[in-house]
């Protein structure tokens, strides 16, 4: 005969320790996206098309950073 120990069972601590470990993924996923994201596009750029907008290739992976961890 299968029992179950109580002590094995997820509690609402367990589950919400659960669910913040997803949300804290979800978020580094995104921003980690959209960090490539900015990368690929701005990256597209020519040298020209970016002196224009008062940027220099070398910033790139900066902005990218700004864009989507805000630091």
């Amino acid at each position: 005969m299968a029992t179950t120990d109580i002590h094995s069972l997820p509690t609402e601590t367990h589950r919400g320790a659960l669910a913040r470990m997803i949300e804290r993924f979800t978020l580094a996923r995104s921003r980690r996206a959209e960090y490539h994201r900015v990368v690929r596009e701005l990256d597209a750029f020519s040298d020209r098309d970016l002196a224009d907008i008062g940027l220099h290739r070398a910033n790139i992976r900066d902005i990218a950073w700004q864009a989507a961890y805000g630091r």
